[in-house]
């Protein structure tokens, strides 16, 4: 390991075009040393872990925020336009490879799997529903307790005739996919990470829904029968 990382200081990471082959597929001669606007920098390989995030300055001086470890991120739900900040439980998968999805490294494009009790919060409060409830034959005694206890949590006994008219008016042309119903039973939703979180210090990102979430589905079920 010393001597590798000898040889690194000694060398550096280089995006200069000289190691490249040309279009044509021939060799290029180096006829210059390397120059600093042509530096690299190792990657971050954002962990899943508690937040910790390094500051590198940058060429003009500017700021990258290289996160190293990211618990939690804020993540929209397109369909009903609302964001909210989620914990991230688990990386499940990455189609770069499944390398990412062993470590846990959190990078763009990488498939998760966020805590759905803000969104379910919210959708509480906006249809008067509460997503997630098991059937009572499914449950014991104190599930079923547990369970009374959340809808008396999220839905308040009493509401005036505004809002019951507005939550009616809300749900009368309002369906939920299946799909999304059962990760909210499950307490877990699939999520995409659509920032960069070696570069902005962040991992936000969007529920998957409709065909994408299919596509992933059927991707994930098909590694784990692997």
């Amino acid at each position: 390991p010393c001597r590798a990382r000898l040889t690194l200081e000694k060398m550096g990471i280089t995006r200069n075009s000289f190691s490249k082959r040309r279009a044509t597929g021939g060799r290029q001669n180096t006829w210059r040393k390397k120059r600093k606007f042509e530096l690299g920098r190792p990657a971050a390989n954002t962990r899943l872990g508690p937040k910790r995030i390094h500051e590198v300055r940058v060429r003009g001086g500017h700021i990258k925020f290289r996160a190293l470890k990211l618990e939690a991120g804020t993540f929209s739900w397109p369909t009903e336009s609302l964001s909210r900040k989620a914990r991230i439980i688990d990386v499940v998968y990455n189609s770069s490879s499944n390398e990412l999805v062993r470590t846990k490294t959190l990078v763009k494009n990488a498939i998760v799997q966020v805590d759905a009790t803000p969104f379910r919060n919210w959708y509480a409060q906006h249809y008067g529903k509460v997503l997630g409830l098991k059937k009572k034959k499914n449950l014991g005694a104190d599930a079923d307790e547990a369970q009374e206890q959340l809808i008396k949590e999220l839905i308040p006994e009493k509401r005036s005739k505004s809002v019951e008219r507005k939550l009616e008016a809300r749900n009368k042309d309002h369906s939920l996919d299946s799909l999304l119903e059962e990760q909210f039973a499950a307490g877990r939703l699939y999520a995409c990470i659509s920032s960069r979180p070696g570069q902005s210090g962040r991992a936000d990102g969007y529920i998957l829904e409709g065909k994408e979430l299919e596509f992933y589905l059927k991707k994930i079920t098909h590694k784990k029968k692997k």
